[in-house]
């Protein structure tokens, strides 16, 4: 037989099911008001002078490049130089076997003198035929003949001395020194192969690395904003003179050396519709080589009276909209959508969205959403004005 309470215990039962939830409702929520507010650290925000640059990709090129080439045919007796070192303009890198053209500037030589000897024949002969055709002693065809036999041999001189200088220049090009200063790469041809046969056959490239260029572009539609900017008194032209450049490495750490702006291209690119930023940057160490795929800061101007907020203050929603959480006057946490401009280093700078005196949560954003109340920790240094890198 199934047990069963009497009524009056059924009642106590009944009522302490119903009170018990409650109870524990109350718990919590006893609980949760005694639990204190999240403690988040702010910045204050403050307008100040902002550097605006502008982060472009390009590449590192060396100013002057020259490609050795053999200027005579012959073959190449020797590699003088080392393969990576640093040579100077006038050293010697090849040398090309020299016989044949040493056989050249003799025979040039040989016929500089025949042409010479006619010559003086033929001016003698040029001299005394002067003197008798005045006397009737020989025509005066005989006279002219003489005078064209003359200038012929003293012709024949002028080009025997030409084919000479030709030789010994041909003579000077079988030893293949440097065009410039640089460092030039591996030999393009070894001891044995013959060069120059109907072309002029590259041997080795010699390219200048310090300093060293980068060329970077920046469509027309970034510039041109850039400057209806200033036209406008929003920013101000950044410097007096030449730009000022850092270059970024691959590790996201700025080159210790800073750089310059050499030029803008005064024509763009149809395809791409961007135009050509050159920058200039010592490389002492050669550090940086050719080809190197790079990117370049430029600090094009500077916004007067500007507000920035450190990158990890910035959230994104679902559509990747920017936002910032701020506190206001009663330290509850409000959320605020913020339009960004140009990243400054590690910070952004604000164009819409935050005013000057706002504070900013920098810092404990996880633990809190918009409406909660919060203990403030206000960043060390957050007043101090800061200028974008």
């Amino acid at each position: 037989m199934p047990f069963t309470l009497p009524p009056h215990l059924r009642r106590v039962a009944l009522v302490a099911l119903i009170t018990l939830p409650l109870a524990a409702c109350d718990d919590a929520a006893e609980q949760a008001e005694q639990q204190p507010p999240a403690q988040v650290r702010v910045e204050t925000l403050q307008l100040q002078p902002l550097a605006i640059s502008t982060e472009l990709s390009g590449r590192l090129l060396a100013p002057r490049t020259a490609e050795v080439r053999a200027r005579v045919a012959g073959v190449v007796l020797k590699r003088v130089y080392r393969e990576g070192s640093d040579v100077r303009q006038g050293d010697v890198l090849f040398l090309i076997d020299p016989a044949p053209f040493k056989a050249d500037l003799d025979s040039a030589r040989a016929t500089l003198a025949k042409a010479q000897a006619t010559l003086y024949q033929a001016r003698l002969q040029e001299q005394r035929y002067r003197e008798l055709v005045d006397d009737k002693a020989v025509s005066r065809q005989e006279y002219d003949n003489a005078r064209a036999a003359f200038l012929q041999a003293d012709a024949a001189v002028a080009e025997a001395k030409a084919a000479l200088e030709r030789a010994r220049l041909n003579l000077g090009y079988a030893t293949v020194t440097a065009p410039i200063d640089g460092r030039i790469g591996r030999a393009l041809v070894t001891e044995g192969a013959l060069v120059g046969q109907n072309e002029t056959t590259p041997l080795a490239t010699i390219q200048q690395l310090n300093p060293i260029h980068a060329d970077v572009s920046q469509s027309t539609r970034e510039l041109n904003a850039l400057r209806r900017a200033i036209r406008a008194g929003e920013l101000q032209q950044a410097g007096d003179g030449q730009l000022q450049a850092t270059l970024v490495q691959d590790d996201g750490s700025a080159y210790p050396l800073p750089g310059k702006l050499l030029f803008s291209d005064i024509s763009v690119d149809p395809s791409t519709n961007q135009i050509t930023l050159r920058s200039e940057f010592p490389n002492p160490d050669l550090d940086l080589l050719p080809g190197s795929y790079v990117r370049v800061r430029l600090a094009q101007a500077v916004q007067p009276k500007g507000l920035s907020v450190p990158q990890r203050a910035i959230l994104r929603d679902s559509a990747g909209v920017p936002k910032v959480l701020v506190v206001d006057a009663q330290q509850r946490v409000a959320e605020r959508q913020v339009q960004l401009g140009s990243a400054q280093g590690d910070r952004w700078v604000v164009s819409e969205g935050l005013a000057a005196g706002e504070r900013v949560v920098v810092e404990g954003l996880q633990h809190v959403k918009a409406g909660d109340p919060v203990q403030v920790d206000e960043q060390p240094g957050a007043s101090v004005a800061r200028h974008g890198q």
